[in-house]
């Protein structure tokens, strides 16, 4: 069964903005930290936003802050990544990951929430974002 569909990707502009969608299964959407990693061509990993679910508190990486946000909505098991003043550096492969039973800790900072996602959590397919100048 598929646990995390994520959508919404696509060519943008410089100065654009995007809307990222991960659709969650009932299972992975009872996890209290989801979140959002990106992988540029070429590139490493890199955490991007995750948010506790719990309690909704947020954490974004210095490169994206003031300028995406991530928000759940819990009616339809969902989690977004609102992307403004896209930039080309934002050029990459968007993941959604959920982590089960997450500390605070370590859903408290993006690098955080990529490790942890990568020792026990569960990946999306991803979706790309292909920002042009």
């Amino acid at each position: 069964q598929v646990q995390l569909v994520e959508s919404g990707g696509g060519p943008g502009r410089a100065g654009g903005s995007l809307r990222l969608s991960c659709a969650a299964s009932e299972y992975a959407y009872s996890s209290n930290c989801m979140g959002w990693f990106r992988q540029a061509p070429g590139k490493e990993r890199g955490g991007v936003a995750p948010i506790y679910t719990g309690n909704g508190r947020q954490n974004y990486a210095d490169s994206v802050k003031g300028r995406f946000a991530i928000a759940q909505d819990n009616a339809k098991n969902r989690v977004y990544l609102q992307m403004n003043s896209l930039q080309p550096d934002d050029t990459a492969t968007y993941y959604c990951a959920a982590i089960f039973n997450a500390r605070p800790s370590e859903c408290g900072s993006p690098t955080q929430f990529l490790f942890f996602s990568k020792e026990r959590g569960l990946w999306g397919q991803g979706t790309l974002v292909s920002v042009s100048s």
